[in-house]
Order: C-alpha cells, then sequence, then structure tokens
C-alpha cells in the first residue's frame, strides 16, 4: 500500500501531505478542485504517469527484489519523481528510469482505465476459473504445472524437429559442399607454419648464387692462413684467438654452402605454386590455423547430417509421445474447467445482479493448445461483446471480475485506482458499485474520486479536495465534516437538513 504521498508545486497544489489507510480511499470535491489532478500526481510518483510538479514522493511497503532492480529495499521504500529542467526518478535516493520504476511498480498498482482489458484476458479468466478448482481440492494447480512443463518440453523438440525437416530438404546439397570444402583444404593439406618456411626457402632461393659465388671468393683468406701464424710466432704474440676465429669462420662458411647447396633439390616451381596455393587458403579463411580449423566443422557437419535420420526418429517418437501427454493434461484441464464454468458463470452473475446490470454469458471454447491449455473463455454481457458495451458496464463488468477473483486470493492483492467509477449512475447503481468496491477493499487499497453519496460513504478513509482563493487544498475528513461533504454532494452547496439527515444515514449504515 501507499503509507504517505507528499506534492509540493503542481498547478493549483502548493504543498499537501496526506497519511493514508488501507482499504477505500475517497477523493470527493466540487468540480474543479482538483481531483484528478491528486490522482494524476500520485501515479506520476511511481513512473506510471507524467506531471510538472517540482516533488510527487510516495512512500510504499511494497517489497523490492534487490537482486533484479539493483535498488536496496528498506522497511518502507520512498517512490520519488523530481522536475526542475528535466525529470528525473528515484527508489531510496538511488536514480532509475522512469521506465524501469514503471515496470516495478506496476506488479502493486494498477490503474483502471477503458484502455485496459487485462481483466478480461483469457489468461486471467481461467486463472480465476482455476483458482476455484483448486480451492474445491481438485489440485488443478498441480495439474497446470505438469502440462505447463509438458507443453514447452513438446514446443522445444517440436521446434527441434522443424529445424531438422528444413535442413533435411537441403541436406544433399549440404552433404555436397561440406565434401567439397573438406577435399579442397585436404588436397593442399597445409602444415601449421608451412607458409612462413617456404617464404623463408623462397628467399634463400633468390640470393643463393651471389651468397655461393661470394663464400667462394672469401675462402681465399685460408690459402694465406699460414702466414699468419707465422708472424704471429715471429712477434711472439699467442695465436689462438686467430685460431679460434678462423675455425668459426671456417665452420660458418661450410654450414652456409651446405644449406645452399641443399637446395640444388629444391624445385622453385614447386615453392612458388605451394606458396600461391596456401596464400589462396589465407585469403579465404585468415590462416592456415583458421582453415584447418574449418575443416573439423564440415567434418563435424558432414557426421551430423550422415546421423539425421537417427536424430530425426529419436525425435518424431519424443515429440510424438510429448504430444499425446499435453493432449491427455489439457483434457484433463478442460474437463474439470467444463464441471466448474456453470457455478463460474451464476456466481458471477450474482455480482452483476447486484450491480444492476444484465447476465452475462461465459463459455469455453476449444483453441489451439496453449500455455494454459486448449480453453478460451468467451465473455459477452447480454449477448453483447465487450468492446460493445457501455463505459458504465464496463467498469461494473470488470468490478464484478474483481470480486470473483478476490474471493480466494490468499495475499493483498496491491492498489487499485479508479476515476470516477459512479459518474452517471443511479442512486441504486451507485450503491451497488460501492459494496462491491467495499469487499473488494479487503484485498486492496483503494483510490476512488466519487460525485455519489453511496461510494463517498463507505470510504474507510474520505480526503476533501476543495479551493482556497486559486490553490488546492487536501482535507481529511472526520464524522461530521464526512456528514456536511456529503449532504453537499446530495443537495449542492445550499445543504438542507433533509440531506444532512440522509448523509448521517448513511454513514452510520456503513460504518
Amino acid at each position: 500500500m501507499i503509507e504517505r504521498f507528499f506534492l509540493k508545486d503542481y498547478l493549483s497544489f502548493k504543498e499537501i501531505e496526506l497519511n493514508l489507510a488501507s482499504g477505500l480511499v475517497v477523493f470527493t470535491g466540487p468540480s474543479g478542485s482538483g481531483k484528478s489532478i491528486l490522482m494524476n500526481s500520485i501515479l506520476s510518483s511511481v513512473g506510471s504517469e507524467a506531471c510538472e510538479a517540482s516533488l510527487c514522493e510516495s512512500t510504499v511497503t511494497w517489497e523490492l527484489d534487490t537482486q533484479n532492480t539493483g535498488i536496496e529495499s528498506d522497511d518502507i521504500n520512498v517512490f520519488k519523481h523530481i522536475k526542475k529542467e528535466k525529470s528525473r526518478y528515484f527508489i531510496n535516493n538511488q536514480s532509475i528510469s522512469k521506465k524501469a520504476m514503471n515496470a516495478l511498480a506496476s506488479d502493486y498498482l494498477r490503474h483502471l482505465s477503458l484502455k485496459d482489458f487485462s481483466d478480461f484476458e483469457n489468461e486471467n479468466l481461467l486463472s480465476i476459473l482455476d483458482d476455484r478448482l483448486e480451492n474445491k481440492k481438485h489440485n488443478v494447480f498441480a495439474l497446470k504445472d505438469e502440462y505447463a512443463e509438458a507443453y514447452l518440453e513438446h514446443k522445444r523438440v517440436k521446434k527441434e524437429l522443424t529445424s531438422i525437416e528444413q535442413e533435411q530438404k537441403k541436406i544433399v546439397e549440404l552433404k555436397e559442399f561440406a565434401t567439397f570444402e573438406i577435399k579442397k583444404i585436404e588436397d593442399i593439406n597445409p602444415k601449421i607454419s608451412e607458409d612462413n618456411e617456404l617464404l623463408e626457402i623462397k628467399k634463400e632461393l633468390s640470393k643463393k648464387e651471389k651468397v655461393l659465388e661470394s663464400i667462394s671468393l672469401a675462402s681465399s683468406i685460408f690459402d694465406y692462413e699460414h702466414n699468419v701464424f707465422a708472424a704471429l710466432n715471429l712477434l711472439d704474440v699467442e695465436n689462438s684467438f686467430f685460431s679460434d676465429a678462423m675455425n668459426e669462420l671456417r665452420a660458418t662458411m661450410e654450414s652456409a654452402q651446405e644449406r645452399f647447396s641443399a637446395l640444388d633439390e629444391v624445385d622453385i616451381e614447386e615453392v612458388l605454386n605451394r606458396i600461391e596455393a596456401l596464400s589462396e587458403l589465407k585469403r579465404r579463411y585468415g590462416s592456415v590455423e583458421e582453415a584447418l580449423e574449418y575443416k573439423e566443422q564440415k567434418i563435424l557437419e558432414l557426421q551430423k547430417y550422415e546421423n539425421i535420420e537417427i536424430t530425426k526418429g529419436d525425435l518424431e517418437a519424443k515429440e510424438a509421445s510429448l504430444a499425446k501427454k499435453v493432449k491427455e493434461l489439457a483434457t484433463q484441464l478442460s474437463k474439470l474447467r467444463h464441471v466448474e464454468i456453470k457455478s463460474f458463470r451464476d456466481d458471477l452473475n450474482k455480482y452483476l445482479k447486484e450491480l444492476y446490470l444484465r447476465d452475462a454469458q461465459i463459455e469455453i471454447k476449444e483453441i489451439d493448445y496453449e500455455l494454459f491449455g486448449k480453453d478460451e473463455l468467451v465473455l459477452k454481457l447480454n449477448s453483447t461483446e465487450l468492446q460493445k458495451v457501455s463505459t458504465g458496464e464496463f467498469n461494473r463488468l470488470r468490478l464484478a471480475i474483481l470480486a470473483l477473483k478476490s474471493e480466494f486470493m490468499s495475499k493483498n492483492g496491491g492498489i487499485l485506482m479508479l476515476d470516477e467509477i459512479d459518474a452517471n449512475l443511479s442512486g441504486e447503481e451507485s450503491m451497488s458499485v460501492a459494496k462491491v468496491l467495499k469487499q473488494l477493499s479487503k484485498h486492496f487499497q483503494i483510490f476512488v474520486i466519487s460525485h455519489q453519496p453511496q461510494l463517498t460513504s463507505m470510504g474507510d478513509q474520505h480526503f476533501l479536495v476543495h479551493k482556497n482563493g486559486d490553490e488546492s487544498l487536501v482535507s481529511e475528513l472526520e464524522f461530521d465534516n464526512r456528514v456536511d461533504e456529503i449532504a453537499r454532494i446530495i443537495s449542492g452547496d445550499n445543504i438542507t437538513d433533509e440531506a444532512k439527515k440522509f448523509a448521517k444515514e448513511l454513514l452510520q449504515a456503513n460504518k
């Protein structure tokens, strides 16, 4: 619930603070006093609407999922909308986007508008029907869980089977392509780093003749080696340094000569062709390593294509088994729902009768299998489709659905915000709406704007929105002031004794 609401600088409102109770909270006041503006600002504080207030703030008792929202939860959480140059939104002083705040708040708060058909969606109607079955010890929840698990698994297997069947249509072409790709790489049979080695061979071949000629000319140095030894002896100089240098030089030249002589057997054309083949692989696949990885991938694909018939057969058997299970479980669900639908319709029509509405027709129509079975509940009001009923009938029909749903609620249902739901209703119709809202207020905190004495008198908390000059104010009313306000609603600004008497009787009767 919302425990406290604070508003500052919004149109005719300067600054107000409301301490809110659970149950049915009613806002009344003369036309133009700011009731709808106030309701809009409450919605804005939790990201559901936009307004130009400098500050609107709601203190709520909602539990926040810290792991999913990233917002630290407190015993009491504060939702805030601040408007300066631009709008900013905060939860417990942590910045959050309007969209994220609205998504979080939507789990707890609903603004019932004519555009909102969610109460009449098949999933919601089925959940009400199934709650009734579970309450009557039919263990329908366990059956629904088993069905949903089988349905989702069947959907997954069927998708996988469809994918295989699509592949199978072009499997011959795919196998030929994979075989061609594998053969193309295997014909070249590349080795890791082979391209670098070949480039080094090409480089040495290009300078072979010059190197061997240079070595031949340089080798004449060894013809004068003995002269150097003789000179060093005459000079009494140790000759080991020269001997070591010459030996190292001789070994270097011999090694180079052997290496380059070994290239005599290398076919330069073969080297160049091999380099070109490897370059083509690198252009196509990026590198020799990537070409080899691609070949292994195609080998695996080829194995998959060759085993596809076995895989397909296994999936077909599994799909058939799951389809049978889904059908059996959906049939069990449907049978239970068909048994309960009459009681569901009768109880709904009791509420509709209280609300001075015509009977509703509701029947179960078989549809393709969905997550909640093969049933669709088709609801009409006196044979009229919902899109064609009047605004007043639509609102009251939705109240009947909510009341039916609340009968088996095990926890608080959150917050309902209603605009003038009793507008243009007769006294009897207004009282019927008030009674249903009173019942719903056991499970919901309900904010409602009213212009009728019947609903106003049912409120657990009553706020008067009024103006002092150009400024809108909000006052919480106690019994005597409520009598005066309800009398004003009945008789207008010139309050009569009869109106006050009737107002007092209404309040006392609804205590």
